[in-house]
């Protein structure tokens, strides 16, 4: 890693308190022209911001969240797209375990999702045993 970038060293602005972000404000808190990010939401399913009315898109918290963590495999850790896609896949899309940077991580809490999908496997599989 290089200690020098903004996202290792802790430099990237935190992500403003607010539901849903333009894609001009996401492409300059991520440091990426708009195009990039237009063109992740065509390799990356998970990514799908909202359009408005006119067409703008409107990302989410989480999208923007997502965003990061793209920009980390794909820029910092040099992943391929479909390194990076199967990355994310891998791992239920849990931020935290790929984001390096401590003021992220407090952004990123571990995907409950996976941890209530892990635990309903388990009780259908003693429910199945049993029957």
């Amino acid at each position: 890693m290089n200690e020098g970038t903004p996202e290792t060293a802790g430099i990237l602005p935190p992500i403003p308190n607010k539901l849903y972000f333009k894609i001009g404000e996401v492409s300059s808190l991520l440091a990426v022209e708009p195009y990039v990010l237009r063109f992740w939401e065509t390799e990356f399913p998970k990514l799908a911001p909202k359009k408005t009315e006119k067409g703008q898109r409107m990302y989410r918290r989480k999208d923007v969240e997502l965003l990061l963590q793209i920009k980390h495999l794909l820029y910092e850790k040099k992943f391929t797209i479909e390194g990076a896609r199967q990355h994310l896949l891998q791992e239920g899309r849990s931020p935290a375990k790929s984001v390096p940077t401590h003021s992220q991580q407090s952004l990123f809490g571990a995907d409950p999702l996976a941890v209530i999908r892990t635990e309903l496997q388990s009780i259908l599989e003693l429910l199945t045993r049993r029957a």
